[in-house]
């Protein structure tokens, strides 16, 4: 195997991976919960944003507000992960 190669192999895939990065901290995606609850993310899964309707707040009911909570960060958790996949499929990489 020659080392040079592979060595610059390694350097190309690194480079390809920081790109990757860069480019997933740029994009965002949006979960929701019955468009009453809007969450943000970048690429990454970090939340960039909550927006909650005036109409999803009952005080008599904070439960419903809770699962609509738990319900927009689910989807906007699978949409960036599903991001992170589209985005790595091509390095060939393991656990990329």
């Amino acid at each position: 195997m020659d080392m040079k190669k592979l060595m610059k192999q390694m350097q190309q895939a690194q480079v390809a991976a920081s790109k990757i990065q860069e480019e997933l901290a740029a994009k965002t995606v949006e979960g929701s919960a019955s468009g009453l609850v809007t969450v943000t993310m970048n690429g990454h899964g970090k939340v960039l944003g909550l927006k909650i309707k005036p109409e999803a707040v009952d005080a008599d009911d904070v439960e419903a507000l809770e699962d609509l909570l738990l319900v927009a960060l689910q989807d906007a958790t699978a949409k960036a992960e599903d991001l992170q996949q589209d985005a790595t499929r091509g390095l060939g990489i393991p656990g990329f």
